[in-house]
């Protein structure tokens, strides 16, 4: 990436037992689950019987000496907490040079905090708001490139919707840009690397261990993202070198696999990003620049943040998990080709287009894609570059090459990997519908979505149950083919070496298209060689 010039004592808890307010009528019942370290108060939607309960205390709040470290445990409140109101979200930033970024329309009407790391959960119960578990569990975690995106912005009502009342649904935040992926030695020394990371561990932890009170199974836990979401999944499998303890979730989903250059933490470019970070926030003559950092106003770290994304590399995120040398041992290219991996099963889908909106479309008539991955890359050299353009230069345009040499490096091959790490028990899941562009998807199983971005769906029932549909059946049993209700899809073969996906598409004349298709041996080439460049690459 370039820069343009104390643990709580423990609590008696009420496992499984919820206690339910004194109310007039079951439409008003306001449920209440004891965490042992804090009662919460949630809610029951009388016209479904889902019972949510919102902005879940997970982690002590990061600030003062507790910022830029490992999540510590909550403290213990008295009274009863409101869980029926959004969260704050955690401090947001932009992506390098982006026009615009979707999310800021949501600024002024949601407050960002330090104090953000907190969790929802949705589960179907009775009018009383009684869980109607045990239940699979599906854990989401929201993209934005590690820098951007709440748990609000994807209401777990609506994955329960679609799952025919078979789950409970969890919605986590973590730290997000500079407050959650500060990297560098002085990190490393005092503080904790991939903090939100580290949020996110925790955060499934709580679910190992609370879940239960929730209706839900801890045996029985799925987690699944989208772009950074689905890159942190592929983070937490290969965390502790495949053998986290004890397992904390049993199913895998990534939608659009997000692996950009993960450095050492001591690495040329992650060193040049926090003395960056300490410059912009007029630390350098401090004696200890760790301690500065955390003494800071956060207003002036939140605009450092803002400011160093905003001028990173068109397209790009600047601040990303690192390998740590503790929770992240090692490259993730290296870890799954050697198989590290926790999680039994995995289901991983992409589209088509994944780079298009990562690239300057304004750059058409000097775009080369030769040039660009010695941009996009710094650490390439002028034979891997050659390479890259040699590879690409059979599809279409210059700006199409450059769009597929992101799109593919980034998010489609790393996909790839994951199937191979996980082959004979994974399956693969191509969407495709027009634009098919990054985050496309989403739109399909998070109908909310769509009054946010200008994109035209594909508005046809059948299609939008057979594809939300695969995810909530994968969370219940592993396995797509076992459907919630009748659907569409065919049946779906596992993914082996270059076999079997299932396309998500729609025809000429607005009929669903759903059926298998074999994986590209072009783009299977293409892949392999971004795996052997991964030490180049960072990835």
């Amino acid at each position: 990436m370039r820069f343009q010039p104390h643990q709580h004592q423990n609590v008696p808890t009420l496992v499984g037992v919820i206690l339910i307010a004194a109310v007039v009528t079951p439409a008003h019942t306001s449920p209440i689950i004891d965490l042992g370290y804090a009662q919460y108060q949630g809610s029951v939607d009388a016209s479904t019987n889902v019972t949510s309960f919102l902005g879940i205390r997970y982690a002590a709040a990061p600030i003062g000496d507790l910022r830029f470290r490992a999540p510590q445990a909550p403290p213990i409140v008295a009274g009863i907490q409101n869980a029926t109101e959004e969260p704050d979200q955690c401090y947001q930033a932009a992506i390098g040079s982006s026009p615009s970024n979707p999310l800021r329309a949501r600024a002024p009407t949601t407050v960002s905090s330090e104090d953000c790391l907190s969790l929802s959960v949705f589960f179907p119960s009775d009018a009383q708001g009684a869980p109607e578990g045990p239940l699979p569990v599906l854990v989401f975690i929201h993209g934005g490139g590690y820098f951007s995106g709440s748990s609000s912005l994807y209401p777990g009502s609506e994955l329960l919707a679609q799952s025919n009342r078979g789950l409970v649904v969890v919605g986590i935040q973590y730290r997000l840009g500079v407050f959650g992926f500060l990297p560098g030695v002085e990190v490393k020394k005092h503080g904790s690397l991939n903090a939100g990371l580290l949020d996110q561990e925790f955060a499934l932890r709580w679910v190992n261990r609370h879940i239960s009170k929730f209706g839900g199974d801890p045996d029985r836990v799925t987690i699944w993202g989208q772009s950074a979401g689905a890159g942190s999944v592929l983070q937490h499998i290969i965390a502790n070198n495949g053998q986290t303890t004890p397992q904390l979730f049993r199913g895998a989903i990534t939608s659009s696999t997000f692996l950009p250059s993960q450095y050492h933490y001591n690495d040329r470019i992650p060193e040049l990003v926090y003395r960056e970070v300490v410059e912009q926030t007029n630390c350098t003559s401090a004696a200890s620049s760790m301690a500065c950092l955390r003494a800071v106003d956060v207003n002036t770290l939140e605009s450092a943040n803002m400011n160093m994304n905003v001028a990173a590399f068109f397209g790009t995120c600047l601040v990303v998990p690192v390998v740590d040398g503790e929770l992240i041992t090692q490259r993730p290219t290296l870890a799954l080709a050697q198989g590290k991996v926790n999680g039994k099963a995995l289901l991983a889908v992409t589209n088509p287009f994944e780079g298009t909106q990562f690239v300057n479309q304004s750059t058409g008539p000097t775009a080369n894609a030769t040039q660009y991955a010695l941009d996009l890359f710094p650490d390439f050299g002028a034979a891997q570059a050659h390479r890259v353009g040699a590879l690409y230069s059979g599809l279409g345009t210059q700006l199409f090459q450059t769009t597929t040499v992101l799109g593919e490096s980034l998010f489609i091959c790393p996909t790839y990997y994951l199937l191979r790490a996980f082959s004979g028990r994974a399956f693969k899941g191509e969407f495709a519908v027009p634009p098919a562009t990054h985050g496309v998807d989403s739109l399909y199983y998070f109908p909310s979505l769509v009054s946010m971005f200008d994109i035209p769906v594909f508005n046809n029932t059948a299609f939008t149950n057979a594809f939300a549909q695969i995810f909530t059946s994968f969370a219940i049993s592993l396995d797509p083919n076992i459907k919630v209700s009748d659907t569409i899809t065919p049946r779906w073969d596992k993914w082996y070496k270059g076999n079997t996906e299932m396309l998500f598409n729609k025809t000429e004349t607005d009929l669903p298209l759903v059926g298998p298709i074999t994986t590209s041996e072009a783009l299977l080439e293409r892949c392999r060689f971004w795996d052997s460049v991964g030490d180049l690459t960072g990835q």
